[in-house]
């Protein structure tokens, strides 16, 4: 009888282990933004380095996270990501302007003393989906039409660093909620704005960093922060 009751025993633990390798369990979803304030993410905000005083220009409101838009900077997760989709909404409350997320965010300050290490996606009024690069690089079909002559390119001051998207109409009106979706897997990163394909690149000479939201000139409002890990980019 004890013989039987340890084959038992091994079966059903046996069973229990067939079951759970055989489940494909769904990666899951989290947020990185909490609706009440900024935990897990922090500033870098150059004028406040000589002025402490100086008002945040993040800020939650209405269980919305806010760019004021100045003083200049970015807010930045305190954790690195790889291998995601990065899913938001975004809009203008007032008059349309500039702002990015900034993926496979760095070294702080490379660019103007400004900007971190990054490959910037455009949120540019009628220009949302543009790549910018700062101090990384990466590739996107008929590179010489959407970003000049070859020899103009370089990832510094002074260079060729835009890499327009593949559609400027894709924006709802200002004042109304826009949706981007950011995919990054290895060295590809793929950008969708409300739903059209605006942009894909591959060959990024970085594959994971923080995440970045700027503060550049102009108010925007987001909501809905989500990341998901990913094993294959969407069609």
């Amino acid at each position: 009888m004890r013989f039987l009751r340890r084959i038992h025993i091994v079966m059903a633990f046996a069973l229990v282990y067939m079951s759970f390798i055989g489940c494909e369990r769904e990666p899951e979803t989290i947020s990185l933004f909490n609706g009440r304030d900024l935990t897990g993410w922090h500033m870098d905000v150059p004028a406040m380095d000589d002025d402490p005083e100086l008002p945040d220009p993040f800020i939650v409101r209405d269980s919305l996270l806010v760019t004021l838009g100045r003083p200049l900077g970015h807010l930045i997760t305190d954790a690195v990501y790889q291998d995601y989709r990065l899913e938001l909404e975004y809009r203008f409350p007032g008059e349309p302007g500039n702002c990015g997320v900034l993926v496979h965010s760095s070294t702080p300050r490379v660019l103007y003393d400004m900007f971190p290490a990054s490959i910037e996606v455009q949120m540019l009024h009628r220009n949302a989906g543009d790549f910018w690069v700062i101090g990384e690089d990466i590739e996107v079909p008929d590179m010489e039409a959407r970003r000049g002559p070859k020899e103009e390119w370089g990832v510094t001051e002074g260079d060729r660093r835009r890499i327009t998207n593949l559609t400027d109409d894709s924006e709802n009106p200002v004042g109304e909620w826009n949706t981007m979706v950011i995919e990054c897997l290895e060295d590809e990163v793929k950008v969708w704005v409300n739903d059209d394909l605006v942009n894909y690149g591959f060959n990024a000479t970085v594959t994971k960093g923080q995440i970045a939201l700027q503060a550049e000139g102009s108010e925007v409002e987001f909501r809905n922060l989500l990341l998901t890990p990913i094993t294959q980019l969407s069609e």
